[in-house]
C-alpha cells in the first residue's frame, strides 16, 4: 500500500468561531501523512490567536493582507510538498476517515489526476458528471472538502486564475476536465468526506454575480458563444421564475 502524502490548504480571514473546528478535524485523522497549510488574509478578530495554539501541528502558516481567495489558494499551492492537493476553507472540517479514504482511491486507482469526495453540504453532495460542465454548474461534489487533485496535475494547469472573484475554481475545473482531458471519479456515495459549512463566500454572493462570472468563464475558456447566452438567460429566468413561485406562496 502507498501511503501518500496529503498537503492540505485551508484558506481564512476572521473566521475564530470556525477555524479550531477545521484545525482538530485533521488532527483527528485516522490517516497521519499529511500537511496543514494555513494561509490567513491578515485576520484581526482573534483567528490568528487560535491557530497559533496549533503551530507545531501545522506544517506552514503566514497572516498577511492578499488579493482575495484564490490568491490565498495560490500562496498555499506554492508550499505544497505532497503528492496530493486538497481545500479545506475556514467554514469547513473533515469527518475521521476523509484522508485515508482519498489515500485509498489514489493507490488503487492510480491512472486518476483527481478525485471528488460525497460532501455534506445542504443536503448530500456525490457524483461526478464530467459532461456536463457544458451546460450546469452542478457536475461535481464540492471544491472545499471533497476535491483533490495530484500535485503534479496541478502544475500542469497552473494556479487559479485571480481574475475571477468568486468560482475561479470552475475555471480550473473547466481547463482541467476539457483543455487537459485529465481523468477523475468520485467516492461512493457512502464515503463522505466531510461538512461544507454554510456561511462561506458562496453564501454571500448574489446569484446574478456568481452567473456573470461562470458564463465569463465559459466564454473565456471558448465555449460557443450562443450556447453560453442561451444557457446564461435560461438558467437566469428559471431563477426568476422560482423567486415568484415562492413569493406567491407567502
Amino acid at each position: 500500500m502507498k501511503n501518500l502524502k496529503i498537503s492540505i490548504i485551508t484558506v481564512v480571514k476572521n473566521n475564530k468561531d470556525t477555524i479550531e473546528k477545521n484545525i482538530l478535524s485533521l488532527l483527528n485523522q485516522n490517516y497521519k501523512n499529511y500537511e496543514h497549510i494555513i494561509i490567513d488574509g491578515g485576520s484581526e478578530d482573534g483567528t490568528v490567536e487560535v491557530i497559533n495554539k496549533y503551530k507545531k501541528h501545522i506544517k506552514y502558516f503566514i497572516s498577511e493582507k492578499d488579493n482575495g481567495i484564490y490568491d490565498a489558494m495560490n500562496k498555499g499551492i506554492d508550499r505544497v510538498e505532497g503528492d496530493i492537493i486538497g481545500i479545506l476553507n475556514s467554514d469547513d472540517y473533515y469527518f475521521s476517515n476523509a484522508l485515508q479514504i482519498v489515500n485509498n482511491y489514489f493507490e488503487k486507482y492510480n491512472e486518476i489526476d483527481f478525485l471528488f469526495g460525497s460532501v455534506k453540504k445542504h443536503t448530500l453532495q456525490t457524483g461526478f458528471y464530467p459532461k456536463k460542465i457544458f451546460w450546469t454548474f452542478g457536475f461535481y461534489t464540492s471544491h472545499s472538502v471533497g476535491f483533490f487533485i495530484k500535485s503534479e496535475a496541478q502544475k500542469r494547469i497552473g494556479y487559479y486564475n485571480t481574475k475571477y472573484k468568486y468560482s475561479s475554481d470552475y475555471d480550473l475545473f473547466f481547463k482541467m476536465i476539457v483543455k487537459f482531458k485529465m481523468k477523475g471519479m468520485a467516492t461512493n456515495k457512502n464515503e463522505v468526506m466531510g461538512h461544507f459549512g454554510l456561511n462561506g463566500l458562496s453564501s454571500k454572493l448574489k446569484y446574478i454575480d456568481y452567473l456573470n462570472e461562470n458564463t465569463q468563464i465559459r466564454l473565456d475558456n471558448g465555449q460557443n458563444k450562443f450556447f453560453v447566452w442561451c444557457i446564461h438567460y435560461l438558467r437566469f429566468f428559471k431563477r426568476v421564475f422560482r423567486i415568484i413561485k415562492e413569493q406567491s406562496k407567502t
